[in-house]
């Protein structure tokens, strides 16, 4: 017998560790091991140090919609594919920048940016007015810059951004003649008026547009600028009235576009009116009124997802995630951003595992290949894809219903680099 005084209050032998005991050492000890797990974890990070991605794009102004939507394409790429850094021990995170579509805007964010030592890449912009000066600030620090949208030529033809400019869709000297073939083979145009919006994608795009129409023996009957800001365009349209030409071609964005296309139309002038990807947004009924759309085509490197096929999951995440649907170039700033993420991963393994250089990420960039929503994405030695598809869109009264009426898949020219 087991002397009153030698009894546990469980009524265990004296000296054993009661049932409930050891179950509650053991949690302990678990739930210690976690939390060093955890705090080694973070720590490993914080040793590592944060990398950070940036975009710049339109977040404000009469461009702000199509900005958002490279603003929310990256996003959804960091949410995929942010792990690929994350779990090499890397805080990493995602800042978006509002470019304005002003050159100076885009500019001065360049200079925050590069001054920034965290951030790794850039993936931006829509104009190619600004992401050409905005470019060159990039260059000076070696940082990577992934267009989704800018198709001047200069983006990608200039030594002095050689190494850090990248495309993932194409540009304007293929753009332009696809509009101009358009017009000629299909549409029948023998007269053209050509305007532009004096900035560096619309004066360019133009410029190809007409130079394709003269070769082809068309008539240029007026060719001009207009102030990017300007939204009275009676001095030209009256001239336009009497001059009856076949086709209107304008290359600018879809934010003064819009008011011409409207202008254009009660004047009762009937000619078809051509543009570029930038009147590429739903903002152009909008503004132009759907019911004036009749005739109404655009040149752009952006399909929509109706002709991207693996693009359809990622349109469903888009309009759950930001309660509308994708359009213009959100499906290119999401490949865009892929491309910079796989390379600051890329740079990372091959640096052994610490943080890289802003140098290493871009050599990493250029050679980054994969099969994105949008295509084949690969980068010739300008950075240019190698291969691009072009597509003429008829825009309905209803941007969602606006049809690809033809599309062509063509070789990047060979310029000289300037």
């Amino acid at each position: 017998m087991i002397p009153a005084a030698q009894k546990t209050s469980e009524g265990s032998h004296p000296g054993r560790v009661p049932l409930i005991g050891r179950h509650m050492k053991k949690s302990i000890v678990l739930l210690t091991l976690a939390l060093a797990a955890t705090t080694l974890v973070a720590a490993n990070a914080a040793m590592k140090g944060k990398i950070k991605l940036v975009s710049q794009s339109p977040l404000s102004g009469g461009q702000s919609k199509q900005g958002e939507g490279i603003k929310n394409g990256v996003t959804i790429a960091m949410e995929e594919f942010g792990k690929t850094v994350t779990s090499q021990g890397f805080e990493f995170s995602y800042e978006a920048y509002d470019d304005q579509a002003k050159p100076d805007v885009g500019a001065a964010n360049a200079n925050k940016i590069i001054n920034d030592a965290d951030v790794l890449g850039v993936v931006g912009h829509l104009n190619s007015g600004v992401a050409i000066p905005s470019s060159e600030v990039y260059a000076k620090v070696g940082l990577v810059m992934v267009s989704p949208a800018n198709t001047n030529p200069l983006v990608t033809d200039r030594k002095s951004t050689a190494k850090v400019t990248n495309r993932v869709c194409g540009r304007d000297d293929v753009q332009g003649p696809a509009a101009a073939d358009y017009a000629i083979k299909t549409l029948k145009a023998k007269n053209y008026y050509v305007l532009n919006d004096k900035t560096a994608y619309g004066s360019g795009i133009a410029s190809f547009f007409a130079k394709t129409v003269t070769a082809a023996g068309g008539k240029i009957m007026f060719e001009t600028g207009i102030d990017a800001a300007e939204r009275d365009f009676s001095s030209v349209l009256n001239r336009a009235v009497v001059d009856k030409p076949d086709v209107i071609f304008y290359g600018g964005i879809y934010d003064q576009g819009g008011p011409m296309i409207k202008q254009i139309r009660q004047k009762g002038i009937t000619a078809a009116i051509i543009g570029g990807d930038g009147l590429d947004g739903s903002d152009l009924q909008a503004l132009a009124g759907g019911e004036n759309m009749k005739n109404v085509f655009f040149a752009t490197t952006s399909g929509p997802i109706s002709v991207l096929p693996a693009a359809k999951k990622f349109g469903a995440k888009y309009k759950a995630k930001f309660g509308k649907d994708s359009e213009g170039y959100a499906t290119y700033a999401y490949d865009a951003g892929r491309v910079v993420i796989q390379a600051i991963a890329k740079a990372i393994r091959d640096g052994g595992g610490k943080m890289p250089t802003r140098e290493a990420v871009a050599a990493a960039a250029r050679g980054v290949t994969f099969n994105g929503i949008t295509g084949k994405i690969a980068f010739n030695d300008r950075g240019d894809q190698p291969i691009a598809k072009y597509f003429i869109i008829s825009a309905e009264p209803d941007y969602a219903n606006n049809k690809v009426v033809k599309s062509v898949t063509v070789a990047a020219p060979t310029p000289e680099t300037k």
